[in-house]
């Protein structure tokens, strides 16, 4: 890139300030977009990030399975709980259960010592 003269310093400066508001207009999108992970959702929204039937999705709200808000007869589901939902039921894979029992056995014959 060619430097400015004198007489087009002030153009270049406009210039420079435009990219500057444009690179601050993209960071404050991006910004905005990150609460997105903690969207209302309605049920039919809901049924398709958890992938489970509308009617399903009643059944688990009538026995009090799943985080849900109402508001007059509506039902409305928070993305963020809906995920954390299901990061809850996640089994545990064999390794990690041999790990915790052999971490509650140390600790046992430690305590059993004193």
């Amino acid at each position: 890139m060619e430097k400015p003269t004198f007489d087009q310093l002030p153009e270049a400066v406009l210039q420079l300030h435009e990219k500057l508001n444009n690179i601050e207009q993209i960071l404050l999108s991006q910004e905005k977009g990150q609460p997105q992970e903690d969207q209302i959702l309605t049920i039919q929204q809901a049924s398709e990030v958890i992938n489970l039937s509308v009617p399903t999705i009643y059944g688990l709200v009538q026995r009090s399975a799943i985080p849900v808000s109402k508001q007059g007869k509506r039902l409305y589901f928070s993305k963020a709980e809906l995920i954390g939902w299901i990061k809850q039921g996640r089994k545990k894979t064999a390794q990690e259960i041999s790990a915790e029992a052999n971490a509650f056995i140390s600790k046992s014959k430690i305590g059993g010592h004193k």
